[in-house]
């Protein structure tokens, strides 16, 4: 299962509607994110989130990708939140997940 798969089940448990706004250019053969950060959006009652997935290794330049996006403060002040999800396993076999709100 992939972080994105793994964030998109933990949203879902948590009560988001949730759903996958990267997508895949063919031409570039890339990956896309949405506004440059975003792998997922979620809403709920308490409005909207952007979550930017990644291995637990990587948290660190998801934040500062997402510190250095030239979106992020329109995104801030438009009132959306913005976390990096990081998963890693556990000793003891089990995905582990590392939230970081970027808001």
């Amino acid at each position: 299962m992939t972080p994105t798969a793994r964030s998109l089940k933990y949203l879902r448990d948590s009560g988001y509607t949730a759903e996958v706004v990267e997508r895949f250019n063919a031409f570039t053969k890339r990956r896309n994110d949405l506004f440059g950060i975003a792998d997922i959006i979620a809403i709920n009652d308490a409005g909207v989130l952007l979550v930017q997935t990644t291995s637990g290794s990587n948290v660190a330049a998801r934040v500062k990708k997402i510190a250095e996006s030239e979106h992020a403060d329109a995104i801030r002040k438009a009132g959306i939140r913005i976390h990096v999800h990081g998963w890693r396993k556990s000793s003891r076999n089990r995905w582990v997940l590392r939230e970081v709100d970027c808001s």
